[in-house]
Protein backbone atom coordinates (compact mmCIF):
# COMPACT_ATOMS: atom_id res chain seq x y z
CA UNK A 1 0.00 0.00 0.00
CA UNK A 2 2.81 2.43 1.18
CA UNK A 3 4.77 1.94 -2.35
CA UNK A 4 1.28 2.35 -4.70
CA UNK A 5 0.59 5.71 -2.29
CA UNK A 6 4.59 6.76 -3.53
CA UNK A 7 3.55 5.69 -6.42
CA UNK A 8 0.76 7.93 -7.07
CA UNK A 9 2.41 11.19 -5.31
CA UNK A 10 5.64 10.45 -8.23
CA UNK A 11 2.93 10.71 -10.70
CA UNK A 12 1.05 13.85 -9.30
CA UNK A 13 4.05 15.48 -9.04
CA UNK A 14 5.65 14.63 -12.82
CA UNK A 15 6.20 17.09 -15.04
CA UNK A 16 3.02 17.43 -17.13
CA UNK A 17 2.91 15.28 -20.54
CA UNK A 18 2.11 18.69 -22.48
CA UNK A 19 1.60 21.98 -21.82
CA UNK A 20 -2.22 23.68 -21.52
CA UNK A 21 -1.76 25.89 -24.50
CA UNK A 22 -5.16 27.95 -23.11
CA UNK A 23 -4.35 31.38 -21.39
CA UNK A 24 -1.68 31.69 -24.31
CA UNK A 25 -4.48 31.34 -27.03
CA UNK A 26 -6.24 33.73 -24.96
CA UNK A 27 -3.40 36.06 -24.59
CA UNK A 28 -2.81 35.65 -28.53
CA UNK A 29 -6.45 36.39 -29.48
CA UNK A 30 -6.67 39.16 -27.69
CA UNK A 31 -3.47 41.14 -27.92
CA UNK A 32 -2.08 40.29 -31.50
CA UNK A 33 -4.13 41.41 -34.60
CA UNK A 34 -3.04 40.72 -38.07
CA UNK A 35 0.87 40.24 -36.67
CA UNK A 36 0.81 43.51 -34.46
CA UNK A 37 1.22 42.90 -30.90
CA UNK A 38 -0.83 45.43 -28.59
CA UNK A 39 2.42 45.42 -25.78
CA UNK A 40 0.92 47.68 -23.94
CA UNK A 41 -2.62 45.58 -23.72
CA UNK A 42 -0.21 42.39 -22.57
CA UNK A 43 2.51 44.05 -20.16
CA UNK A 44 -1.35 45.02 -18.13
CA UNK A 45 -1.23 41.28 -18.42
CA UNK A 46 1.83 39.84 -17.69
CA UNK A 47 0.96 37.58 -15.01
CA UNK A 48 -0.80 35.66 -16.94
CA UNK A 49 1.87 35.41 -19.65
CA UNK A 50 4.62 34.32 -16.78
CA UNK A 51 2.11 31.85 -15.70
CA UNK A 52 2.05 30.46 -19.39
CA UNK A 53 6.16 30.49 -19.08
CA UNK A 54 5.85 28.73 -16.23
CA UNK A 55 3.59 26.13 -17.04
CA UNK A 56 6.31 25.28 -20.08
CA UNK A 57 9.11 25.27 -17.84
CA UNK A 58 7.48 21.88 -16.15
CA UNK A 59 6.53 20.22 -19.30
CA UNK A 60 8.14 17.22 -20.09
CA UNK A 61 8.32 17.81 -23.40
CA UNK A 62 10.61 14.29 -24.23
CA UNK A 63 7.40 12.69 -23.58
CA UNK A 64 5.72 14.53 -26.26
CA UNK A 65 4.85 13.10 -29.92
CA UNK A 66 7.19 14.74 -32.71
CA UNK A 67 4.68 17.28 -34.04
CA UNK A 68 3.44 18.27 -30.40
CA UNK A 69 7.36 18.73 -29.25
CA UNK A 70 8.17 20.69 -32.68
CA UNK A 71 4.76 23.00 -31.85
CA UNK A 72 5.63 23.35 -28.13
CA UNK A 73 9.28 24.91 -28.86
CA UNK A 74 7.75 27.24 -31.26
CA UNK A 75 5.44 28.36 -29.08
CA UNK A 76 8.38 28.68 -26.40
CA UNK A 77 10.40 30.60 -28.73
CA UNK A 78 7.64 33.22 -29.57
CA UNK A 79 5.90 33.30 -25.49
CA UNK A 80 10.04 34.12 -24.49
CA UNK A 81 10.33 36.43 -27.44
CA UNK A 82 7.06 38.22 -26.32
CA UNK A 83 8.93 37.98 -22.61
CA UNK A 84 11.87 39.88 -23.59
CA UNK A 85 10.03 42.36 -25.15
CA UNK A 86 7.89 43.15 -22.16
CA UNK A 87 10.87 44.04 -20.15
CA UNK A 88 11.98 47.18 -21.21
CA UNK A 89 8.74 48.02 -22.39
CA UNK A 90 7.63 50.41 -22.67
CA UNK A 91 10.52 52.57 -24.31
CA UNK A 92 11.95 49.68 -26.62
CA UNK A 93 11.46 50.28 -30.19
CA UNK A 94 13.57 47.18 -31.70
CA UNK A 95 14.44 43.86 -30.16
CA UNK A 96 18.42 44.50 -31.19
CA UNK A 97 18.71 46.99 -28.38
CA UNK A 98 18.29 44.60 -26.45
CA UNK A 99 21.35 42.37 -26.41
CA UNK A 100 24.39 42.68 -24.54
CA UNK A 101 27.23 44.67 -25.09
CA UNK A 102 28.90 42.07 -27.18
CA UNK A 103 26.11 40.03 -27.84
CA UNK A 104 22.66 40.00 -29.60
CA UNK A 105 19.44 39.65 -27.57
CA UNK A 106 19.16 35.56 -29.18
CA UNK A 107 22.43 35.34 -26.86
CA UNK A 108 20.67 36.15 -23.64
CA UNK A 109 19.80 33.38 -21.37
CA UNK A 110 16.20 33.55 -20.63
CA UNK A 111 14.39 30.55 -22.00
CA UNK A 112 13.40 28.13 -18.79
CA UNK A 113 12.18 24.58 -20.33
CA UNK A 114 13.67 20.90 -19.29
CA UNK A 115 15.21 22.29 -16.32
CA UNK A 116 17.56 24.25 -18.34
CA UNK A 117 18.32 28.11 -18.74
CA UNK A 118 18.58 28.34 -22.70
CA UNK A 119 18.81 31.44 -25.50
CA UNK A 120 16.44 32.19 -27.77
CA UNK A 121 19.59 30.83 -30.64
CA UNK A 122 20.01 27.58 -28.91
CA UNK A 123 16.24 26.51 -29.21
CA UNK A 124 15.76 28.03 -32.67
CA UNK A 125 19.17 26.93 -34.20
CA UNK A 126 20.22 24.09 -31.19
CA UNK A 127 16.86 22.44 -31.35
CA UNK A 128 14.08 23.40 -34.31
CA UNK A 129 16.94 23.57 -37.24
CA UNK A 130 18.20 19.97 -35.79
CA UNK A 131 16.94 16.53 -37.10
CA UNK A 132 13.73 15.57 -36.02
CA UNK A 133 12.97 18.69 -36.56
CA UNK A 134 14.30 20.00 -39.88
CA UNK A 135 11.63 21.82 -41.88
CA UNK A 136 12.20 24.94 -43.61
CA UNK A 137 8.52 26.49 -42.66
CA UNK A 138 9.41 26.84 -39.19
CA UNK A 139 11.29 30.15 -40.21
CA UNK A 140 7.88 31.64 -41.31
CA UNK A 141 6.44 30.35 -37.79
CA UNK A 142 9.12 31.31 -35.23
CA UNK A 143 8.58 35.47 -34.21
CA UNK A 144 11.62 38.17 -33.91
CA UNK A 145 9.08 40.71 -32.63
CA UNK A 146 9.89 42.77 -35.76
CA UNK A 147 8.09 44.45 -38.91
CA UNK A 148 9.94 42.05 -41.46
CA UNK A 149 9.78 38.94 -39.47
CA UNK A 150 7.15 36.36 -40.49
CA UNK A 151 4.06 37.58 -38.19
CA UNK A 152 3.46 36.56 -35.21
CA UNK A 153 0.03 33.88 -35.54
CA UNK A 154 -2.46 34.96 -33.01
CA UNK A 155 -3.04 31.08 -32.00
CA UNK A 156 -0.42 29.08 -30.15
CA UNK A 157 0.70 25.95 -32.59
CA UNK A 158 -0.67 22.63 -31.81
CA UNK A 159 0.72 19.00 -32.70
CA UNK A 160 -2.52 18.01 -33.96
CA UNK A 161 -2.31 20.62 -36.56
CA UNK A 162 0.61 21.82 -37.09
CA UNK A 163 1.26 20.60 -40.52
CA UNK A 164 -1.65 22.84 -42.15
CA UNK A 165 -0.71 26.14 -39.26
CA UNK A 166 3.22 25.78 -41.14
CA UNK A 167 1.73 25.59 -44.35
CA UNK A 168 -0.89 28.11 -43.62
CA UNK A 169 2.06 30.70 -42.18
CA UNK A 170 4.59 29.77 -44.78
CA UNK A 171 2.07 30.81 -47.78
CA UNK A 172 0.77 33.90 -46.04
CA UNK A 173 3.53 35.16 -45.50
CA UNK A 174 5.11 34.35 -49.23
CA UNK A 175 1.99 35.83 -51.03
CA UNK A 176 1.33 39.19 -48.79
CA UNK A 177 2.20 41.77 -50.67
CA UNK A 178 5.61 43.31 -50.17
CA UNK A 179 7.24 40.18 -49.29
CA UNK A 180 7.62 38.63 -52.46
CA UNK A 181 8.30 41.37 -55.54
CA UNK A 182 8.56 40.52 -58.99
CA UNK A 183 10.06 43.33 -60.90
CA UNK A 184 10.84 42.44 -64.52
CA UNK A 185 13.01 39.29 -64.12
CA UNK A 186 14.19 40.42 -60.85
CA UNK A 187 12.23 38.42 -58.18
CA UNK A 188 12.59 40.47 -54.40
CA UNK A 189 11.99 37.72 -51.17
CA UNK A 190 12.73 37.99 -48.07
CA UNK A 191 15.95 37.96 -46.39
CA UNK A 192 15.42 34.66 -44.81
CA UNK A 193 16.14 32.98 -47.78
CA UNK A 194 19.94 34.65 -47.91
CA UNK A 195 20.29 33.97 -44.06
CA UNK A 196 19.31 30.50 -44.18
CA UNK A 197 19.67 29.63 -47.68
CA UNK A 198 20.96 26.17 -46.50
CA UNK A 199 17.55 25.62 -44.93
CA UNK A 200 16.06 26.04 -48.78
CA UNK A 201 19.03 24.11 -50.24
CA UNK A 202 20.32 27.18 -51.71
CA UNK A 203 17.33 27.49 -53.80
CA UNK A 204 14.82 30.11 -52.66
CA UNK A 205 13.15 30.49 -55.86
CA UNK A 206 12.08 26.92 -55.94
CA UNK A 207 10.77 27.03 -52.38
CA UNK A 208 8.73 30.23 -53.25
CA UNK A 209 6.90 28.89 -56.70
CA UNK A 210 6.06 25.84 -54.62
CA UNK A 211 3.86 28.21 -52.11
CA UNK A 212 3.48 30.93 -54.45
CA UNK A 213 -0.82 31.27 -55.16
CA UNK A 214 -2.93 33.97 -57.07
CA UNK A 215 -1.40 36.54 -58.90
CA UNK A 216 2.49 36.03 -57.77
CA UNK A 217 2.03 32.30 -59.20
CA UNK A 218 1.02 33.77 -62.72
CA UNK A 219 3.99 36.33 -62.71
CA UNK A 220 6.67 33.66 -61.59
CA UNK A 221 5.13 30.81 -63.94
CA UNK A 222 5.56 33.70 -66.70
CA UNK A 223 9.25 34.35 -66.04
CA UNK A 224 10.29 30.67 -66.37
CA UNK A 225 13.96 30.63 -66.01
CA UNK A 226 14.53 34.06 -66.65
CA UNK A 227 14.04 34.84 -62.86
CA UNK A 228 16.90 36.20 -60.48
CA UNK A 229 16.40 36.72 -56.82
CA UNK A 230 17.26 39.50 -55.04
CA UNK A 231 17.07 39.78 -51.14
CA UNK A 232 14.98 42.95 -49.69
CA UNK A 233 15.72 44.73 -46.94
CA UNK A 234 15.04 44.10 -43.29
CA UNK A 235 13.17 46.17 -41.54
CA UNK A 236 14.12 45.54 -37.05
CA UNK A 237 11.15 48.15 -35.92
CA UNK A 238 9.30 46.38 -33.42
CA UNK A 239 6.25 44.71 -34.60
CA UNK A 240 4.04 46.59 -31.98
CA UNK A 241 1.27 49.68 -32.21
Amino acid sequence: MRALLLCCLALCLAAPAAADDAVYAELLGAYVHAGVVDYAGLKADEARLDAYLAELEHTDAAALDLESRKAFYINAYNAWTLKLILTAWPGVKSIKELGGLFSGPWSRELVRIEGKVLTLDEVEHGILRKPPFTDPRIHFAVNCASRSCPPLRPEPYAGDRLDAQLEDATESFINAPGNTVVDGDLVWVSRIFDWYGEDFRDAPLDFVRRHARGELMEKLDALGGRARVRFLDYDWSLNGE
